[in-house]
């Protein structure tokens, strides 16, 4: 029974770190480039992020080569910042842009670039293991209208369902 569980258990965090199928990550990434500061423009809605707006993701470099993850949001209803703080490291090499993050000890998620703007390193595409987590994320809090079309027609014809998308709210909070 204890070895039934056991490899149950790791192919449940095994299958949290894949790619979703036909799905490719970027290669080419320089992971200097890529630190910093982000903007969430779009997104599946999860509960971990659940009534957040103003959300920003931010990435540094650790000693170890992993990668800080900080994101922050802010809950309208609470009327507070919620702040994550995780780990994110390549399951791969540093050039492609498949991650595992965890936000909790030693359980770890994907986090799949699938699109980026390798140019100027100002739009990101990303997904988690299946079609169920996207983002559209941006080093400005506000994108073109043809930089949302683009999004939601590269997330079209990667298969995912856009009916519950949620564009974030980036406006500045209101003065107390």
């Amino acid at each position: 029974m204890m070895r039934t569980l056991l490899v149950v258990g790791c192919v449940f965090i095994a299958s949290c770190t894949g790619v979703p199928d036909g799905i490719r990550p970027v290669t080419g990434l320089d992971v200097d480039r890529y630190l910093g500061t982000w903007y969430e423009v779009a997104r599946l809605d999860h509960s971990f992020e659940e009534g957040l707006s103003r959300v920003t993701a931010e990435y540094s470099l650790m000693d170890d080569g992993s990668v800080e993850v900080v994101n922050r949001g802010y809950d309208d209803e609470e009327g507070e910042w919620s702040v994550a703080e995780g780990r994110a490291v390549f399951v791969d090499d540093r050039e492609t842009g498949h991650l595992k993050v965890s936000f909790f000890g030693p359980f770890y998620s994907s986090y799949v670039v699938f699109e980026l703007d390798k140019a100027g390193y100002q739009h990101a595409y990303i997904t988690g293991y299946n079609r169920d987590y996207l983002w559209f994320l941006s080093r400005s809090p506000n994108v073109s209208e043809a930089e949302m079309s683009a999004f939601r027609e590269r997330a079209r014809e990667e298969g995912f369902d856009l009916r519950d998308l949620i564009v974030v709210d980036q406006s500045p909070l209101p003065d107390p």
